[in-house]
């Protein structure tokens, strides 16, 4: 069946990153006299060459964008189908089942599980799709196919309303394609219930990727006055409340998500949750002008750095987030520092925490490095599937 496939060329050299195990080409890698990029439609199959015409494997091709093409096997007898999407579904869930007891996790991660642009989130018997590729596009019914037959689940949402996916020249949707979904679903993760809303919430309606880190800052909250910065629903003011915390403060922009909040804690029945809506910065300044204090807070903004060129703005806003958190610690205090921008190294906000501290005449003392669950495993060859940081620090005077 490879026979019947077209073929791309790339350029002299270009195939040394994909033989170290990297997945994509780049629309500048490839070579155009051989190879015409016109000729091919979004999301079509092709055999990938070396520049000496060696076969490197297949992958589908978007002649518009960036990313050009991405390996699906290294074997030229393989496609994308439904039978290569059941091989790979039940090998990414014996990773899962081994990690979890219970079917709240991440079940496809992209590159990671060798499906680059399929996300699968599984909350019990619920699965969220986000499909961010013309490839996997054109074999939507086949992965589709291979879920229900892998996992029987009881609906499957299609969260195809991303912007990633404008760069495919995707259309955005979000639809529930099996099943019927109606109101918020509850999740379970770190002994804690929440209430979400798969359909309206950020991204799938949850985001498991610091699961493991929250579970670390529960060591720590036994009886606690903890403070939660962009706390969306709550997944870390919540899991410190079960572990004991005494008081819980969560502030985020959002009233729906606050409202969602407040549902969960309702169904954990804790009295001692506060939800505060509102610019963090400015809730910052005026919780500094009451001269509260806490003794864990944590900072998990959004990705202050989506591209390149917003690293010196966003660089700017870690520093000063922290610092504003400092001055909310009490004198043996811990702060999470947290970071989902892929385009900020681990040491680069190690650096912000530490200017930070010096700045108030504190003592940053790092404890634990965090990185993302195992539920979201990184791609040794692809740096970019590598972007969860979290630093556990105990702040005291110097």
């Amino acid at each position: 069946m490879s026979n019947e496939l077209a073929s791309v060329y790339l350029k002299k050299g270009q195939d040394r990153r994909l033989n170290q195990g990297h997945l994509w080409v780049y629309s500048n890698e490839i070579d155009t006299q051989k190879t015409s990029l016109k000729s091919f439609t979004a999301g079509e199959q092709v055999i990938v060459h070396s520049q000496t015409g060696k076969p490197l494997g297949i992958a589908y091709i978007n002649p518009h964008s960036l990313i050009s093409a991405r390996f699906i096997s290294r074997n030229t007898s393989v496609l994308l189908d439904r039978s290569l999407f059941v091989h790979r579904i039940k090998i990414a869930l014996s990773l899962r089942e081994r990690l979890f007891a219970k079917p709240y996790y991440r079940l496809i991660f992209g590159e990671s599980d060798l499906l680059p642009g399929v996300v699968v989130d599984r909350f019990n018997d619920i699965l969220v799709v986000q499909i961010t590729t013309a490839g996997v596009e054109q074999q939507r019914e086949a992965l589709i196919e291979a879920l229900e037959k892998v996992l029987k689940p009881r609906v499957i949402l299609l969260r195809n309303d991303v912007k990633m996916r404008e760069l495919e020249g995707l259309e955005l949707y979000n639809e529930v394609i099996v099943g019927n979904l109606s109101g918020l679903t509850t999740i379970e993760e770190n002994d804690t219930l929440f209430q979400v809303d798969i359909q309206k919430g950020q991204k799938t309606g949850w985001f498991y990727d610091h699961r493991m880190n929250r579970a670390r800052v529960q060591q720590y909250a036994q009886g606690k006055r903890v403070l939660d910065l962009f706390s969306y629903v709550g997944a870390w003011g919540l899991a410190a409340a079960k572990a004991g915390a005494s008081e819980v403060f969560c502030v985020d922009a959002s009233e729906q998500a606050l409202d969602w909040l407040d549902a969960s804690a309702a169904m954990n029945d804790f009295n001692n949750i506060t939800s505060i809506q509102g610019n963090v910065f400015d809730v910052l300044k005026h919780l500094r002008n009451e001269r509260e204090k806490f003794d864990i807070v944590i900072v998990d903004p959004p990705a202050f750095i989506k591209r390149k060129k917003d690293y010196k703005e966003g660089l700017n806003a870690y520093r000063r987030v922290n610092q504003m958190a400092m001055q909310l610690c009490t004198r043996d205090a811990i702060l999470v520092s947290a970071s989902c921008s892929h385009h900020l190294p681990a040491e680069t906000l190690v650096q912000q925490i530490q200017g930070a501290a010096r700045h108030l005449d504190r003592f940053a003392q790092i404890l634990e490095q965090g990185h993302q669950s195992p539920d979201h495993p990184i791609h040794p060859a692809l740096p970019e599937t590598a972007y969860i940081k979290s630093f556990l620090s105990r702040v005291t005077p110097t």
